[in-house]
């Protein structure tokens, strides 16, 4: 695996958008629902992640990154993680995986289930254009539905991502076959707010 992008890119002005503080909120909400005492993240990315349970949690945080410059706790690739089995309770991976090529995802999902002891939690890109429609009531809950157009263009690297979700050659279906393979899926769900990231927990077997 190789270095895609250096420090520069998470410059917080460039790098962080209203829709990505909703990833980030979702990321600690489901990593913290479980409860962990040990958490792996692998990909640093701009360090909001690690950087809310090192300074608000009593969670066991540690970093995996390929990128030195980034300064993780270990410098390796997801694709072999130089930690034992059962290290950590639970293994996150948010918008990492699209940036190996597709036929390495078995073995990184594989590498995430076998260092945690309880749970894991990843999210990719999910391509496709979106139609949303929130309606709000005075007294009324708030309702909101979405759905994306069906268009599935050829993906073409650009750099970072060899694949997406929504793309064709990997369709929703496939990636979600792929994922079930190395768990048992117990959530899966795009963000309303950012219809870019799709999560998927998985639970242990």
């Amino acid at each position: 695996m190789e270095l895609q992008v250096d420090k520069a890119h998470y410059d917080f002005i460039k790098y962080v958008t209203m829709n990505r503080w909703v990833s980030y909120y979702a990321q600690l909400t489901e990593t913290l629902a479980f409860k962990p005492l040990s958490v792996l993240e692998v990909g640093v990315g701009d360090g909001v992640f690690g950087s809310y349970l090192k300074s608000q949690t009593n969670v066991e945080y540690t970093s995996l990154d390929i990128a030195a410059d980034l300064k993780p706790d270990i410098l390796g690739t997801i694709d072999a993680i130089p930690l034992p089995d059962n290290s950590v309770d639970c293994a996150v991976a948010f918008e990492v995986l699209e940036h190996i090529p597709f036929e390495k995802v078995p073995k990184a999902l594989s590498e995430l289930i076998r260092v945690a002891r309880k749970n894991v939690i990843v999210s990719m890109s999910h391509f496709g254009p979106p139609v949303k429609f929130v309606l709000k009531l005075p007294f009324l809950r708030e309702v909101r539905f979405s759905w994306k157009i069906q268009y599935h263009p050829k993906h073409v690297w650009n750099g970072e991502h060899y694949w997406e979700i929504g793309k064709k050659d990997t369709p929703p279906a496939l990636v979600k076959k792929t994922i079930e393979a190395h768990g048992r899926l117990v959530k899966d769900f795009v963000l309303f707010e950012n219809q870019y990231h799709h999560f998927y927990i998985l639970e242990k077997k």
